[in-house]
């Protein structure tokens, strides 16, 4: 199987501001682009830093909210946006942004991205080869791509790829079928221990949303392993 990875679903072509870019200027580069984020790279083409909307209306929402009148904010409040005061002060890309950058391999799976993205609750990840070059930039709307997949080709690849050619068992008694990426597999096969895999390599499947096992079987070898 063939997994679809970061290269696949990213955009490849992407803006980018360096560390002495003005607030006015990723401002409009944003808006301009109808993007949200925009990497920041140093002179070398080296990511060192992402500027996001959420940066920029940081700056106005200290500005405008907490300052004006002379008012400060409360301790609760700073201690949840710890930059932000910092941030409110900045005018550079290099003063706004979020560095280090959370970021990936082209080569890394759609999935594995999508788990970074997760784990650090970001909404995009800088692409970069191995010498920490700018590739492209993957969002959370690039990852989704990969679950809209047609049900007839899900199913096209659980049935060769993963069934006729991945088990090396015989797998003639199973039925595929896919409705809105949930994959059924019915019928039966010679092992329980083969019907486990058969699910786990199914569920693998870029587009799979989730499988549901209804698979039977003539030997339960799985005793056997216990002993």
């Amino acid at each position: 199987m063939k997994r679809r990875t970061v290269a696949d679903v990213m955009t490849a072509k992407v803006v980018t501001v360096t560390a002495k870019t003005p607030f006015k200027d990723i401002a409009e580069t944003l808006i301009a682009g109808g993007i949200s984020a925009v990497p920041v790279v140093d002179e070398g083409g080296h990511v060192v830093g992402m500027v996001s909307e959420a940066d920029l209306l940081r700056k106005e929402e200290f500005r405008e909210q907490f300052y004006r009148e002379g008012y400060r904010p409360p301790l609760r409040a700073r201690l949840r946006h710890p930059k932000g005061g910092k941030k409110a002060t900045g005018d550079t890309a290099g003063e706004l942004m979020t560095s280090p950058p959370i970021t990936v391999s082209p080569e890394a799976s759609a999935v594995s991205a999508a788990r970074l993205m997760d784990a650090h609750d970001v909404k995009r990840l800088a692409v970069v080869d191995a010498d920490g070059h700018l590739a492209g930039i993957v969002s959370r709307r690039d990852l989704i791509k990969v679950f809209l997949r047609g049900d007839d080709d899900i199913a096209a690849e659980v049935r060769e790829d993963v069934l006729d050619r991945g088990l090396w068992v015989d797998t003639s008694g199973v039925t595929v079928q896919v409705r809105q990426g949930v994959v059924t597999l019915s019928g039966q096969m010679d092992r329980k221990t083969e019907t486990a895999i058969a699910v786990r390599m199914a569920g693998r499947v870029d587009g799979v949303v989730d499988v549901i096992d209804e698979l039977t079987w003539k030997h339960d070898d799985s005793t056997w392993e216990a002993r």
